[in-house]
């Protein structure tokens, strides 16, 4: 199964005031507002990676970082098939968080799971406001190299 990075989430306590420096500093676009039973907020887009600003309305919603947190809150991967992808998921020791797939329709939605390091991650095969699924592959003659593509890092933690 594939999927896409495709959402950053950033826990914000007014993403307002926020929003403006991504849109001056980054040149992204303000795409709209949310106002859900999770959060209020600002999303943003770079034309292939989504941005939202949120500001989370309780704690169980915003998970274990709480609402107060301020800084990264979530990732989001675009999928294939969201059936297949929440298999894939559990069984890579993804924990299911909250979300569900509809039923029926054409309804917007994000499975939410925790990594094995407790990273929040959402996954749906709808894509986001602003994102483009496809871009250029890494590797590709369009997609710049790595600077160093032969390095190979330490991975002993000795500290």
């Amino acid at each position: 199964m594939s999927g896409k990075l495709r959402h950053i989430a950033i826990s914000v306590p007014d993403p307002w005031a926020v929003a403006p420096f991504y849109e001056q500093s980054f040149g992204m676009t303000r795409l709209g507002e949310t106002d859900s039973s999770l959060a209020r907020g600002v999303y943003l887009s770079d034309g292939c990676i989504t941005l939202a600003l949120l500001n989370f309305k309780d704690d169980e919603h915003a998970g274990p970082l709480g609402r107060r947190h301020v800084g990264l809150h979530h990732i989001g991967f675009w999928v294939d098939e969201i059936g297949q992808a929440t298999k894939d998921v559990a069984a890579a020791g993804g924990k299911y968080f909250l979300g569900e797939v509809p039923v029926k329709g054409n309804t917007f939605y994000e499975v939410k799971y925790f990594d094995p390091n407790g990273v929040m991650i959402d996954i749906t095969d709808k894509g986001w406001g602003g994102a483009l699924k496809d871009v250029a592959a890494v590797g590709s003659a369009t997609a710049p190299p790595l600077r160093h593509p032969d390095l190979k890092a330490n991975r002993s933690y000795e500290i």
